[in-house]
């Protein structure tokens, strides 16, 4: 993840602390796991233990994916947000045209990202089609299922 993230100062701090959590206590239960593994016997029919390898592997792709996530992270200060126009951490209050429903997104990045939550990325295709959107516009979003049109009714922090 090379691009720049941007993010909230408690969500960095959130990531900061898994982070941390995974570099001590996580990285500590695996070297448990393997060192009890190999202890029952010969390594090349062990199959604990090529599990516990392969979960350290999995383990420390997700350490250098989070590193990678802190380090390219820029904290957005929420009183400093433009609310004229849909930009990242905002929340937008939008109508579908075709159906009359009301959705309320808060735009966030990937790491965020949260449908249950309300929180689309900004890099989804609904993201992607409300972002510089003002009050009052329309945005023709492409889909797999073919154009939605949204009316920005609200936008808010």
């Amino acid at each position: 993840m090379s691009s720049t993230t941007y993010v909230t100062k408690e969500t960095l701090a959130q990531m900061r602390e898994e982070l941390a959590q995974m570099k001590g206590p996580g990285r500590a239960a695996i070297a448990a796991a393997i060192a009890e593994a190999r202890e029952k016997g010969d390594l090349k029919e062990n199959a604990e233990y090529d599990a516990a390898k392969e979960a350290q592997g999995m383990h420390e792709a997700k350490v250098a994916q989070l590193e990678s996530a802190v380090a390219n992270s820029r904290v957005i200060d929420v009183n400093d947000m433009d609310l004229s126009r849909v930009t990242i951490l905002s929340k937008v209050k939008i109508t579908n045209v075709a159906t009359k429903k009301t959705l309320i997104y808060h735009l966030v990045s990937e790491n965020e990202a949260d449908i249950k939550l309300g929180k689309i990325s900004v890099t989804s295709p609904i993201g992607k089609g409300l972002l510089g959107k003002e009050v009052g516009e329309i945005a023709d979003i492409q889909v797999p299922s073919g154009v939605m049109k949204f009316k920005i009714e609200e936008i808010t922090v």
